[in-house]
């Protein structure tokens, strides 16, 4: 069945970006992970098809998901609740576009942010330690706490998030 529309429309909503710039929601790639906008920036796109391990290894990404719970329409902890958790800290910098009733897309859900791919992936990582460092201090065993603690204290967010992006070859055009 067709959808009705607006004499000259050509069916395509467009998605209002952070910055004020509009972006086709078909225009997305399944392979964009960043938008290169008329305001002159690069804004990190993600889609709820990218895997969490876009932002971590695979198998941190199965500990995650193992440990987190979900009480919604998804399977497993997820890409989704990775940006569900950045949009908390930083609502004003994402939007999100639902495109579940739009078959020719390839993806349900788009985030795009002001931040670039890169920056974004620091402040997944960070936010996704912050939670890692609450639920540890509710640990009974102090020896537990004092050892991820020392750990935390080790790692720099920076530094795992370029290792991570070598090793993936995330910056790479292919």
């Amino acid at each position: 069945m067709t959808t009705p529309r607006v004499p000259g429309d050509d069916g395509r909503e467009s998605l209002e970006l952070p910055c004020g710039e509009t972006l086709d929601h078909r225009a997305v790639d399944l392979g964009l992970r960043e938008h290169t906008c008329p305001c002159g920036e690069r804004h990190a796109v993600v889609l709820d098809v990218h895997p969490p391990s876009r932002f971590f290894p695979e198998p941190f990404v199965d500990v995650l998901r193992e440990t987190i719970g979900t009480d919604d329409d998804f399977e497993a902890f997820g890409t989704p609740h990775l940006l569900g958790i950045t949009m908390e800290e930083f609502p004003e910098s994402i939007v999100v576009h639902d495109a579940e009733e739009d078959g020719a897309v390839g993806y349900s859900l788009l985030w795009v942010s002001t931040f670039d791919a890169r920056r974004l992936h620091e402040i997944i990582v960070e936010l996704v330690v912050e939670l890692m460092d609450h639920a540890v201090s509710h640990a009974d065993d102090d020896s537990v706490i004092a050892e991820f603690e020392s750990q935390l204290a080790e790692f720099d967010v920076k530094t795992f998030v370029d290792a991570y992006r070598d090793e993936r070859n995330v910056d790479t055009p292919h």
